[in-house]
């Protein structure tokens, strides 16, 4: 026999859609959208571009280590891939003060600057 509940199906597939919604405008309005919106997709370090269904191993690194510490012009995040996100955490496990990008071997190219001139953008 079926164990009576609290809500009817109608109930709870509106109840997770709600949830389904929330969770969608968390994610659009979290740290990670704003920064694909405002960094090129290129890793930081090793300069490798992505696009299309890797978007997703590109990573936001907190320059800072601090992942509470989210300005809304971007100038504490660095995307990184997954790779050299990991090499960056273990590279600099003992020094939170580090914000350094890491290499591999040879130098990475150097990767534009969004926030450059951005004083002079703001104010024509």
């Amino acid at each position: 026999m079926k164990k009576p509940t609290s809500e009817s199906d109608a109930e709870r597939k509106e109840r997770l859609r709600r949830e389904l919604r929330r969770d969608a405008h968390i994610r659009q309005t979290g740290y990670r959208a704003r920064a694909l919106k405002l960094l090129p997709h290129v890793c930081a370090s090793c300069g490798r571009e992505f696009s299309g269904k890797r978007l997703r191993e590109l990573t936001v690194h907190h320059i800072d280590h601090d992942y509470h510490n989210n300005p809304n012009d971007g100038s504490n995040w660095m995307l990184l891939c997954l790779y050299c996100h990991d090499h960056e955490h273990e590279s600099h496990a003992g020094d939170a003060t580090s914000s350094k990008p890491v290499t591999f071997g040879k130098a990475a190219p150097p990767v534009s600057n969004p926030f450059e001139n951005l004083d002079q953008l703001m104010n024509p």
